[in-house]
């Protein structure tokens, strides 16, 4: 497969936005010429922090989602502000989400949250040492705190679970680390 861009843009617009997203609007032609259109959200770069305990506990959110109307088990994450390092917004994160009040970080690697509809990146960090203090959810962060083993984790992530896509592949792509944790103890 070829690495350049097979589709010509033609037009490009902000169809719709709010705080959190846009929608850009796209018309192209395709590589045989035919013409089409494409919404695309855009959305800054995200991280979603793998949170271990210096008692070798992962600490998982359960948040209410109101766009799936269901309790999700989660990973703390959420978007980079435009001041912020990836670092800077991983330890934010663990503060206001789980009241992380110190941690080590690892930088895991990146991946496209939702590459069909959005340009959105995610990092995936790894923090070991996790200390826990008072959160700082927001108002429609309804959130539930969860420690739970490492085996225990890795099992529910192996289990569907962890039905929130990315904390799932967060945990699994963190999952020799984990391991190596467990096997220190």
């Amino acid at each position: 497969m070829s690495s350049s861009q097979p589709f010509e843009t033609i037009s490009s617009h902000t169809a719709w936005s709010c705080p959190w997203y846009r929608i850009r609007q796209d018309q192209f032609l395709t590589p045989d010429g035919t013409l089409g259109t494409y919404n695309i959200v855009e959305k800054e770069a995200a991280v979603w922090i793998v949170p271990v305990t210096i008692d070798h506990e992962i600490v998982l959110i359960k948040h209410y989602r109101y766009t799936v109307n269901n309790w999700c088990f989660e990973v703390p994450a959420g978007s980079v502000k435009d001041s912020q390092t990836l670092e800077e917004a991983a330890l934010d994160e663990l503060r206001e989400e789980i009241g992380g009040l110190q941690a080590n970080l690892e930088y895991i690697g990146q991946m496209y949250t939702a590459n069909g509809i959005c340009n959105e990146i995610g990092h995936i960090y790894l923090a070991t040492g996790v200390v826990l203090g008072p959160t700082e959810h927001e108002p429609a962060e309804i959130i539930e705190i969860h420690l739970k083993t490492i085996p225990d984790v890795l099992a529910m992530a192996r289990a569907n679970e962890i039905t929130d896509g990315i904390s799932a592949l967060s945990i699994l792509l963190c999952s020799s680390r984990l391991e190596a944790l467990v096997d220190s103890n």
